[in-house]
């Protein structure tokens, strides 16, 4: 039996072992083993279980002397022992002993001066159908000469004894930058696999001088590249899909001195209450060769129900980038982004649709990573809540923010990038900005219509704000003109400022130029 060099893993006795199967055989792998079933579409359908999105506080680097002074250690970056990892590491190994293993070999990174190699080891066929469609595919030539610089072994079957193990759950995510190594055990949410991959290009390519971004990336005919980083419900995935642009990515990307590229060949999109009206490339990919994870679906009809939440609110599905129309296949643009926009939802209807940032300003809300979530959302939020996360990825982040801060400002310094800040959320009036107008106002952008604007300054915010925009109406553009109570805008401007403020403290190591190009608190 054919065992590809698992051996060095220390798996010597698996029951069979299959490595880049095709879609069909993997999909056929699946049905047979029971993990899933078929929908109408031809979509592979499964269900997670007890954990049905990313288990962040299950997560852990280990503390290694190689690594101890790189990583930015604290709620995200947990530590763990090399002994614990060590023991772990050995109990899963055995664990997979004279079972079928499932093994992806794989790139991430579509620029090949940076590509970097996976081996995906899978105990289900299903996931290994994921990562097969996420991660970019080797051709044959390839594959005859493929060398792993990372291994990622997914045992969801495993649970962990959180005595036993020094773990805080039956899960747990390990990563071990010296080994090379990430061991995921107790969770069958696929997500995990993806995030850790990206977790480990997050710490390698700055190294290389690439910025890592947790962004969507499309370009124009003329070759002009945008990015756009956003947290979810913002509209990052929705906005990047533009009709007249060609997609490059929807969530992970490299930043080159000459070129920006996705580091996937898939996309991973959620499912809750998705429609064909509203999200049409989302809606027809979801066919053979996609992986459905934890959508209600109707066992006779095999139609599905994404307006159904019974088994998460965070359904989702994956597939390759091929099944989006529009997509830019190579993954990659060989001109630098000449437009950066941060989205972000905000529920306090104080920030403008639509505004430029200066290069310090530009790090501030790189580093703050800022959305908000609207009263009634969900139990028990009565008040706009404030989201901040670091880079507008901070749960993959290893180092510290002002590493990936200060590359995004020389990055953008570099291309001669202008960079904007776009409120896909609420103003005054209580009612949502309307899709086509911040549509408007980011091709506005792209284009540089923008520019020719007269521009002023939030009066807490410090951002230049267009007073006009083509296909936007004037009296949209200025946040305060939208209140009917002007005394209840500057209090609920006050207050997101504070909270900017506020969250901002935790980065010590940020400059104080960067500091001061913050909202202003009183």
């Amino acid at each position: 039996m054919q065992t590809y060099g698992l051996e060095k893993l220390g798996i010597i006795n698996p029951k069979a072992v299959y490595r880049n199967l095709t879609v069909a055989q993997l999909t056929e792998k699946a049905l047979e083993r029971g993990e899933g079933k078929l929908s109408n579409t031809g979509a592979l359908v499964v269900k997670t279980g007890k954990y049905t999105g990313r288990s962040a506080n299950d997560k852990f680097i280990v503390d290694s002397e190689g690594v101890h002074d790189e990583i930015a250690w604290g709620k995200v970056n947990k530590p763990t022992t090399q002994a614990t990892f060590d023991a772990l590491y050995e109990k899963v190994i055995a664990y997979l002993q004279n079972r079928e293993i499932f093994i992806f070999d794989g790139f991430a990174g579509a620029d090949a001066k940076y590509t970097k190699s996976f081996r995906i080891v899978n105990e289900l066929a299903s996931q290994n159908l994921f990562i097969h469609q996420l991660l970019r595919r080797p051709t044959a030539e390839q594959l005859e000469t493929f060398a792993e610089d990372y291994t990622i072994i997914a045992a969801p079957g495993f649970k962990c004894v959180p005595e036993r193990d020094n773990t805080n759950s039956e899960a747990a995510i390990m990563i071990d930058y010296e080994k090379h190594i990430v061991l995921i055990c107790g969770t069958q949410y696929a997500g995990e696999i993806k995030k850790s991959v990206f977790s480990v290009m997050n710490y390698i390519l700055p190294k290389d001088g690439v910025l890592p971004m947790h962004c969507s990336a499309n370009i124009g005919s003329e070759g002009d590249a945008a990015v756009f980083f956003g947290l979810s419900g913002t509209g990052k995935t929705t906005l990047s899909a533009d009709p007249n642009r060609s997609l490059i990515g929807d969530d992970e990307h490299g930043w080159a001195d000459d070129s920006v590229f996705n580091f996937e060949g898939g996309c991973y999109a959620k499912c809750i209450n998705l429609s064909a009206e509203n999200e049409p490339d989302i809606y027809n990919a979801i066919k053979f060769g996609a992986l459905v994870e934890n959508v209600v679906m109707d066992d006779e009809t095999r139609e599905f129900d994404f307006d159904d939440d019974t088994l998460a609110v965070n359904s989702r599905v994956g597939y390759p980038v091929e099944y989006i129309s529009n997509a830019e296949l190579s993954g990659m643009s060989t001109s630098v982004p000449k437009t950066v926009i941060f989205l972000t939802a905000d529920a306090y209807g104080v920030l403008p649709p639509i505004s430029k940032l200066d290069k310090n300003q530009a790090m501030y809300y790189f580093v703050s990573g800022f959305t908000s979530k609207l009263a009634g959302t969900e139990i028990g939020v009565k008040e706009p809540v404030p989201t901040f996360s670091t880079c507008f990825g901070e749960p993959f982040l290893p180092l510290d923010p002002s590493v990936y801060a200060g590359m995004l400002a020389e990055k953008v310094e570099k291309a001669g990038a202008s960079v904007y800040l776009v409120n896909t959320g609420w103003n005054g009036t209580g009612k949502r900005m309307k899709l086509s107008y911040t549509r408007a106002m980011v091709t506005a952008a792209l284009n540089g219509e923008l520019l020719k604007s007269e521009f002023v300054t939030d009066p807490y915010f410090g951002v230049s704000v267009p007073t006009t925009c083509p296909g936007v109406p004037d009296e949209l553009m200025i946040p305060a003109n939208t209140w009917e109570n002007k005394a209840d805008y500057d209090a609920k401007a006050k207050q997101l400022a504070k909270s900017f403020v506020d969250n901002f403290k935790k980065y010590t190591l940020m400059s104080e130029e960067v500091v001061n190009a913050g909202p202003k608190a009183e």
